[in-house]
């Protein structure tokens, strides 16, 4: 159930305490050592752990979301800040650069540079509502933002206020146990709480997951204020997947089935929803199948009553699209909103605009059905910028299709389709589905706008600590002037690039 309205908001002078505390923090935090750092981090973790039950119970109460999904979340929000933990302790965050001083430098005498990565200061997290615990309180934009070296504020969900205050108050106790000054961590309340934060002339940057209104909303504050911020917001998008007549004809079931999952896992309520399927006109039943495997999905809970309301608003306006055909629509009353899918053909599509590619958070697929590859990666380069794209095809086909390539001297469309999904997603995935985000080195969250407000950076897996650093290169500096890491001692014993 959504957040009764009389949920608190923390005060103006109470906001303004937090960000100056954290500003207060935030130059003995960034110089502190990466194994007190990795420490710290590793202690939040072991407590949320000792306070699983007491925490799942909290959230299921709140979100709805069920205790297996739950108990899942909270071990993937352990994990990554186990994750963060050895990445800060390696000091590889720092990317130590130091040039040597050389007369015989081709451009010239080349001064003696060092160079590496400190924090910026104090973060404005916003907590998402779809992850309790993940982009929460302590979720991934936290975790990255200390390793980093960084203050948080977190502005709390109101989904879930019960929630946020436990979280908060483990977090405390244990950063205070581990001698964490006070102001690296403060939890706030309120819409208004939030954006005076945001405001605040100490604030450094901010972190969001949610709607694209809200988030760029926040994201013309950051940019309007008069030292304007970082604006770290991943929007969602609709996650287009593209189907081959070949992957439609050898895997017609598979597909079908892979699809529902994705599409109705958590009632929809994914920011890697596949939530737009591209399929070949002639499908060999494909689009039968699915909606078969779709309409067989019962209704399950959302997150609470606006976020329901939302998503039946979504599709109401999809489904009013010049040409829509209604494949699965569940009778007007029914107690949960259930899955939906909807058709249109490649025409009706592109003639609909961006209203045909606004995001319906909730069990809903669009299907598009195309004539061909050509005119098909033409509409997708128009596509606004997504979070993920998927190509579902046949090895066989891709291989074949390679070779024929190599012997014309061009790209064959195959890869054509690769290259313009790669182009409008920040992840492109092969005859796999979305839904479902690894917590790796690798991983890239985030992507074009508006699916991200800032497309070069992830908020999830070890390179989301990148937001929150600056470089600042020293030149000819004495020694003990010099911060630790680039030290000619390196105390930290960080890795360092020497030239």
């Amino acid at each position: 159930m959504d957040a009764p309205a009389s949920s608190p908001t923390t005060s103006t002078a109470a906001v303004g305490a937090a960000v100056e505390a954290a500003a207060a923090a935030a130059s003995g935090w960034a110089r502190s050592r990466p194994a007190d750092r990795a420490r710290a981090l590793t202690a939040v973790a072991g407590a949320l752990e000792a306070e699983r039950e007491r925490l799942v119970a909290a959230a299921d109460r709140e979100t709805r979301l069920g205790t297996a999904r739950l108990h899942s979340e909270l071990t993937r929000t352990t994990f990554q800040l186990g994750l963060f933990a050895t990445e800060a302790s390696t000091g590889a965050l720092y990317d130590v650069r130091i040039d040597r001083a050389d007369p015989d430098w081709p451009t010239g005498p080349r001064p003696e540079l060092r160079r590496y990565r400190t924090a910026l200061g104090p973060v404005l997290v916003f907590a998402a509502g779809n992850f309790p615990f993940a982009f929460s309180v302590a979720g991934g934009d936290t975790a990255s933002a200390w390793a980093a070296g960084c203050p948080v504020v977190v502005k709390a969900h109101p989904g879930h206020p019960e929630l946020s205050r436990l979280t908060a108050g483990i977090v405390r106790r244990v950063l205070a146990g581990a001698g964490v000054p006070e102001g690296v961590f403060a939890l706030i309340e309120g819409e208004r709480a939030g954006v005076e934060a945001l405001r605040h002339p100490a604030l450094r940057a901010a972190a969001f997951t949610g709607s694209e209104r809200g988030g760029l909303a926040l994201a013309r504050i950051a940019a309007d204020r008069p030292e304007p911020i970082p604006f770290y917001g991943e929007l969602g998008s609709v996650n287009p997947v593209v189907v081959t007549e070949a992957a439609a004809r050898a895997r017609t079931r598979e597909i079908a089935e892979g699809c529902a999952a994705s599409l109705t896992q958590g009632a929809g309520q994914f920011c890697t929803n596949p939530g737009l399927l591209f399929l070949p006109a002639e499908d060999h039943g494909l689009l039968a199948a699915l909606t078969a495997a779709v309409g067989a999905v019962p209704a399950a809970p959302m997150l609470g009553d606006r976020f329901a309301a939302g998503y039946l608003d979504g599709a109401r306006q999809l489904a009013a699209l010049p040409g829509a055909r209604r494949l699965v629509w569940p009778a007007e009353g029914a107690p949960e909103p259930a899955p939906r899918l909807l058709a249109l053909d490649l025409a009706a599509f592109t003639a609909a605009g961006r209203a045909a590619t606004a995001e319906c958070f909730g069990p809903l697929g669009l299907v598009v059905t195309y004539g061909n590859r050509a005119e098909l990666t033409v509409v997708l380069r128009k596509l606004p910028g997504q979070l993920t794209g998927s190509l579902h095809a046949e090895a066989a086909e891709a291989e074949a299709e390679a070779a024929e390539a190599v012997e014309a001297g061009a790209d064959g469309e195959l890869a054509a389709l690769a290259e313009v999904l790669g182009d409008r997603s920040g992840r492109v995935l092969f005859n796999q589905w979305p839904t479902g985000v690894s917590v790796t080195h690798a991983m890239q969250h985030g992507g074009p706008f508006p699916a991200a407000t800032v497309p070069a950076t992830t908020s999830v897996g070890t390179a989301a600590a990148e937001r929150f650093l600056r470089p600042v290169a020293y030149q000819a500096l004495p020694e003990a002037l010099l911060p630790e890491p680039l030290r000619e001692a390196n105390p930290w014993g960080v890795p360092r690039r020497v030239r």
